[in-house]
């Protein structure tokens, strides 16, 4: 299983401007990101399983170094050798054009927007001025890339984070980029498949553990 390259990096790019890392570089046929988190130093990622993973896999030795692919985890697991541990999937998914469905901002929830440096920060506040849920998303290459869309618990199942992706999808159409990728949690791709998004591939990450 994998992705147009193209489409995974200019997610891989969105990713780096969103989080304010430094940006990608080439390694083999996929890109190396410097982090330079704690618990995460650095991450290759590649548009399917590429040749470049078992090499890799058998020089890497250190944690917070991680591996992803748009490939199914036992896939990637069978690639590499002994000492990586495979995380639960993601998933990469794409929404070309206008989202099939929207929704409206829950009773008594206000909308804000920011921008954070290359980046547009949509907040959904709560009636008592806390933070219930919120996303951002960063133009590059024609494409817009969502990143780090959250819903607190106590805000889940009220229809926060549909109003925050509608506000996302809003910005994206006024800045001439309709057309979007992501990659989702479990729990994420239910939302955004109701909102007419489309996985386009298991999304498989490793690390050494700590």
């Amino acid at each position: 299983m994998s992705v147009d390259p193209d489409l995974v990096a200019a997610w891989v790019k969105g990713w780096t401007l969103a989080r304010g890392t430094a940006a990608p570089t080439p390694e083999a046929d996929g890109w190396r990101v410097e982090v330079g988190w704690p618990d995460q130093r650095a991450r290759y990622v590649f548009a399917g399983l590429s040749s470049a993973l078992p090499r890799l896999g058998a020089t890497i030795d250190e944690p917070f170094v991680l591996l992803k692919a748009c490939a199914e985890p036992q896939a990637l697991a069978d690639v590499l050798p002994p000492g990586w541990s495979v995380r639960r999937p993601g998933f990469f998914m794409a929404c070309e054009g206008s989202p099939a469905r929207e929704g409206p901002v829950p009773c008594g929830y206000a909308l804000e927007q920011a921008e954070e440096g290359p980046a547009v920060v949509v907040r959904l506040r709560a009636p008592d001025g806390t933070e219930a849920a919120l996303g951002r998303t960063v133009v590059t290459d024609g494409l817009t890339v969502y990143d780090r869309i959250v819903t607190d618990e106590a805000h889940r199942r009220r229809g926060c984070g549909r109003a925050v992706m509608t506000a996302l999808h809003a910005l994206a159409r006024e800045r001439g980029a309709p057309s979007g990728v992501l990659v989702a949690t479990a729990e994420g791709r239910l939302l955004y498949e109701a909102l007419g998004w489309r996985v386009r591939s298991t999304y498989a990450t490793a690390e050494r553990p700590a």
